[in-house]
């Protein structure tokens, strides 16, 4: 059985305290490899390398730094097909959507941030015969970056590439559920001549690798995206450090659809947005609010397309659905179900787990499961469930729907589906949400600010927001 191993200081070691974790395949709930259960001492040795390695990265010039990332970019899409099929393996996910979109965008993370510090400038503020301000912008020098299970090598490259571009090194760590990628990753890393320390990658245990990453005295940020509990952990252990934080926590998104929309766009539109990728996104529409003139038509429509959805083995080419990531998170999945009928809702399709043939028999397999009936502010409708579960709301004016999509602790996502152009602004106005969509879902421009507000995190991420959260700014005033 293979063992995953750290990446620290340019090479692949095994954990210093030589304990492993096992790594379950989703689609079988066997087994497949282990992986590293690293402490403190390994993050020491990683941040160790980090700071050997800080001098000579962060003197290298933009052009210097971006041909190192693209190196890795290249070689990302060189080997796309082994790194989406390593994905399905690890996340359960069909192997279709990480060919299509989890791989692509690690590529892409790497190439959109080696080229971004190309054409950065610096801010220059001229005060006539009193002289002139400019800013430079300059790395902090080692800095965390911890990502999630649901886009493995998606959200952990589209953290360490900003990071990288700045002239930081990073200590970075996986979710420990899903961390063959970031392995692999590592290998490149390796096959490219990327600089030895640059990039270090830690294995292990949120509780035990992760807390020692951001309790570390010579990691001056943490850019972190997860659970909001996680989150609130993080913030209280660093912000007594005065580190800096970028915090993606969770979602309740509202997919809003106004009775004048495009009504087949809509219908197709909201099928993804509430169960791609298993449910398993933090921007998936998972409130799904629909005027009340269109309600029982757009729920037959939805629920028609919704039971379309194949659940099959990830790597089947006609699987729409796979496996979600864990048993433990099927069985949460499974108990906000029961909630869901115990709160009064009426289940209209799925709310069960599936069973396929062996070997896919042990796996984690769940219905696309649609729920009508329950009040706004129900348990259901408030908290975060994170996997194939959609509620349909009636609503009747503006206003209303507004008051119950603003009604949950989180602001990460909206989508809204309306041909009224005033209306579509009036709205992505008026919500609370970092992010809005309009006739659309999951639209992704990377020179985009990328974040939530309330319960939903601190910070932005993406674009040039990303490069200015992974640098201190220092205004240079200069008198004639």
């Amino acid at each position: 059985m293979e063992k995953i191993a750290n990446y620290i200081g340019g090479e692949l070691l095994a954990p210093m305290g030589g304990d492993y974790l096992d790594n379950i395949e989703p689609a079988t709930g066997k087994v497949y490899s282990l992986i590293p259960r690293s402490g403190s001492a390994d993050v020491e040795l990683a941040v160790k390398a980090a700071q050997k390695a800080f001098p000579a990265w962060s003197a290298l010039s933009n052009a210097e730094r971006s041909k190192h990332l693209m190196a890795v970019s290249n070689r990302i899409s060189e080997k796309l097909d082994e790194l989406a099929m390593a994905e399905s393996k690890d996340n359960g996910k069909p192997l279709k959507l990480a060919q299509s979109v989890d791989i692509p965008r690690a590529r892409d993370n790497f190439a959109f941030f080696a080229t971004a510090i190309l054409h950065q400038e610096d801010e220059f503020h001229n005060m006539g015969e009193k002289g002139f301000n400019y800013t430079l912008r300059q790395p902090l020098g080692t800095v965390a970056c911890i990502s999630p299970w649901n886009l493995p090598l998606y959200l952990f490259t589209w953290k360490i590439a900003p990071a990288l571009a700045s002239g930081n090194c990073v200590v970075a760590k996986p979710s420990e559920v899903t961390p063959f990628t970031a392995y692999l990753l590592s290998q490149i890393c390796m096959e490219v001549g990327f600089p030895a320390g640059v990039l270090n990658i830690v294995h292990g245990l949120g509780a035990e690798t992760g807390q020692a990453m951001v309790e570390h005295d010579l990691v001056k940020a943490i850019s972190f995206t997860g659970g909001t509990v996680t989150g609130a952990r993080i913030a209280a252990l660093a912000a007594p450090r005065f580190k800096k934080m970028s915090l993606e926590l969770g979602g309740k998104n509202p997919n809003i659809v106004f009775d004048d929309c495009d009504f087949d766009r809509a219908v197709k539109t909201s099928v993804r947005a509430a169960f791609a990728n298993q449910g398993q996104i933090c921007l998936c529409g998972s409130r799904i609010f629909v005027q009340s003139g269109i309600y029982e038509k757009f729920k037959e429509a939805f629920v028609q397309r919704v039971k379309g959805l194949k659940v099959g083995p990830p790597q089947e080419s006609d699987s729409r659905m796979g496996a979600v990531v864990s048993k433990a998170h099927m069985e949460k999945i499974l108990s906000y179900i029961q909630l869901a009928k115990e709160e009064g809702g009426t289940i209209l399709h799925g709310g069960k787990q599936v069973k396929l043939a062996a070997p896919y028999d042990g796996g984690y397999y769940l219905e696309p499961t649609v729920i009508e009936g329950l009040s706004f502010d129900c348990r259901v409708n408030q908290e975060e469930v994170f996997g194939p579960l959609v509620t349909l709301t009636p609503f009747e004016t503006e206003e209303e729907v507004l008051m119950m999509a603003n009604s949950t602790e989180y602001g990460l996502a909206c989508t809204v589906f309306t041909q009224d152009l005033n209306k579509a602004h009036r709205v992505a106005k008026e919500i609370h949400s970092g992010i809005v969509w309009i006739n659309d879902w999951l639209v992704r421009d990377l020179r985009t600010p990328f974040g939530g507000m309330k319960n939903s995190g601190v910070g932005r991420e993406g674009g040039f927001e990303a490069l200015k959260f992974f640098t201190e700014a220092k205004n240079v005033c200069f008198n004639f």
